[in-house]
């Protein structure tokens, strides 16, 4: 089995990366991050085309996360378990799927809005340890992957590309994102790349990616069944290299079925 993560950062801009991405990689479900559109304007026929069906959590120009799965599946949650109601961040996706439950988040950056932007990504954070212990307490095999905005260690940024305050590397951030894996999920890349920088996000600006100064903050993290299960993870480093590719670069998990 297999699972990709990805932030296209406009799947309408970057709907033929993906479709390459797809015909040629063949994942059996990919999870898409800041999608920027509405369900109506997302090109679930181009998907359709190549065998995958589409479940859509959109906002207008903003956010926004989607499933594409060629095995049936069944949704589950289309916003994170125990957020505010009035919550109109389209961030989360849950599904079932090949007796595996399969969460797609985007979760906030956390340095825009100031202090209490901050303070709704740790909320958002909390929220998800919540959702991962409630299916650690169910024996569900899970996986929760997705843009994190986490740069769990100092490994996992290149020397200079954030400040030390940035809201992707301050304390809190990283203790929430510890959190989760004392609660005991597994982080899949650095499980199978256990030392040494690899990323997964290179800014536009300054040649950062001819540079390779990147970062890593697209995880999937997995339940102890999940994990056991586990064969590679990593990410494809060569799609950043494309014309007009997005800033971020898909993520490749593979399970023994």
């Amino acid at each position: 089995m297999k699972i990709a993560t990805w932030n296209v950062n406009s799947v309408r801009i970057r709907e033929p990366h993906v479709c390459r991405w797809l015909q040629r990689v063949e994942p059996d479900v990919l999870l898409l991050q800041e999608i920027k559109c509405e369900e109506k304007q997302f090109p679930a026929p181009a998907f359709k085309a190549l065998g995958y069906d589409s479940v859509v959590a959109g906002q207008k120009s903003y956010n926004g996360v989607a499933i594409l799965s060629r095995i049936p599946l069944d949704v589950h949650h289309v916003t994170l378990p125990g957020l505010p109601p009035e919550d109109a961040q389209a961030r989360y996706l849950e599904i079932a799927a090949a007796g595996v439950t399969i969460g797609n988040l985007y979760l906030p950056n956390g340095n825009s809005g100031g202090e209490a932007g901050f303070a709704y990504k740790m909320a958002w954070m909390d929220r998800l340890a919540d959702r991962a212990q409630a299916l650690l307490d169910s024996d569900t095999p899970f996986v929760l992957a997705g843009d994190y905005n986490v740069a769990p260690a100092d490994v996992d940024y290149a020397t200079g590309t954030l400040p030390t305050d940035d809201a992707l590397v301050r304390p809190e951030t990283r203790a929430r994102f510890r959190r989760m894996l004392w609660a005991g999920l597994t982080d899949a890349v650095r499980v199978t790349t256990p030392t040494g920088p690899i990323y997964t996000f290179w800014d536009y600006q300054g040649g950062a990616f001819q540079r390779d100064r990147g970062l890593r903050i697209d995880h999937a993290l997995l339940s102890p069944v999940m994990a056991d299960r586990l064969i590679s993870a990593a990410p494809d480093k060569n799609v950043r290299a494309e014309d007009q590719p997005s800033d971020h670069v898909p993520v490749l998990v593979t399970f023994e079925d």
